[in-house]
Order: structure tokens, then sequence, then C-alpha cells
């Protein structure tokens, strides 16, 4: 999913898919996960807010269910034989 990076200390990028209702929020740490079943106004909400990290702290974080998303290098290798 397309995220865009977001000004915040906390929060790196956001991204949504309206089809599937999935928000995804990557950390400043490199932490990401998808949040299930998002209105898109949720979203809309997220990216104007003054304070997004609070923002996420007070409307998004446990109060939709959470997916972990495994890091891009984690990701491309699954399926795939190890070497040798």
């Amino acid at each position: 999913m397309h995220r865009d990076r977001i000004a915040s200390s906390v929060l790196r990028s956001v991204g949504y898919d309206p089809r599937r209702r999935r928000l995804e929020v990557e950390f400043a740490s490199g932490r990401c996960y998808q949040y299930l079943d998002v209105r898109p106004e949720a979203y809309e909400a997220l990216r104007a807010a003054s304070s997004p990290g609070r923002h996420y702290n007070a409307c998004i974080r446990d109060r939709y269910e959470a997916v972990d998303v495994p890091p891009v290098g984690a990701r491309a290798g699954r399926g795939l034989n190890p070497p040798g």
C-alpha cells in the first residue's frame, strides 16, 4: 500500500485503501501496522490533525483491529527456498 510521509515525531507515514477500508501506519521506529475497517473520514481526520501522533493515540490505537505488517524485505522473501 502506498503511504505518504506525515509531519509527526511519532508517525513516519500513513496510507489508506478505500476499497478494503484499511489504514496503514508506519511509526518512526520503523514498525508498521494495518488497521481494519477504518472509515475514510477517520483517515482524513488523521491526515488533517495538528498533532497526528496525539490523534492516532486518541482515535485509532485500541479502537480498530490491527495487523502487524512485516518489513519489506521479510515480505519479499516469503515462499522462497533458502539459498544453498
